[in-house]
């Protein structure tokens, strides 16, 4: 039987907060369209104003084009960015190569749950559809109406349960595992600038929510 947490109502985004160097991001509520920008300024990230629990996140994306090695480009559920006992759901795109994404979901500062998952295009081609669609006993990740994965909790593992955020940022991951990861950063093709259109969140279940906390 579907999951009813997975199919609240969704709407487009209205409002956002920007965490950080809030000039390399744009935000027309008009057309739902944000940018996201990394030069020799840094990156930025994004979030909503409230948090959720649970529910259908999407937006359709446009990664950056170019030589983006060592930059790491996303759209992620947390509770709280930076803090170490975060829930968190993931989908990451590393530069190093455009064709593929992670997925991976984060209990209590717990991660290691990672998967990737080979996308069939080039990220930066062009607007691709990604969701996250997150219940109390399932998270399922889509691309363009296609699931990639699917995980449903079992009884006594830790399952993200937290009210979250939706987040997107773009920064340079070069320092993880020492490049590994995304590969080193290069920066020739700088800027490097990340679309996010169409972006729904389930209205329905925002909760009031300090912003710090």
């Amino acid at each position: 039987m579907a999951d009813p947490a997975l199919h609240p109502e969704t709407q487009p985004l209205k409002q956002i907060a920007i965490d950080y160097n809030p000039e390399a991001c744009t935000h027309c509520p008009n057309s739902n369209t944000i940018t996201l920008t990394f030069d020799h300024r840094g990156g930025a990230r994004w979030r909503t104003t409230t948090r959720f629990l649970y529910g259908t996140f999407s937006a359709l994306i446009q990664c950056p084009t170019g030589n983006t090695n060592g930059l790491n480009f996303n759209l992620y559920l947390s509770s709280l960015e930076g803090d170490k006992s975060q829930d968190e759901i993931d989908f990451e795109f590393l530069g190093k190569d455009k064709t593929i994404v992670q997925t991976n979901y984060y209990t209590t500062g717990t991660g290691n749950r990672e998967s990737i998952h080979q996308l069939g295009f080039d990220c930066s081609d062009g607007f691709h559809e990604y969701v996250i669609k997150w219940g109390p006993g399932e998270i399922v990740w889509l691309i363009d109406g296609e699931v990639v994965r699917k995980v449903e909790r079992k009884e006594g593992e830790d399952f993200p349960e937290k009210p979250m955020f939706l987040y997107s940022s773009v920064w340079d991951a070069s320092y993880i595992d020492e490049g590994r990861w995304t590969g080193k950063y290069v920066g020739c093709d700088a800027p490097y600038v990340c679309v996010y259109k169409d972006i729904h969140v389930p209205t329905g279940t925002a909760l009031e929510c300090s912003c710090d906390s």
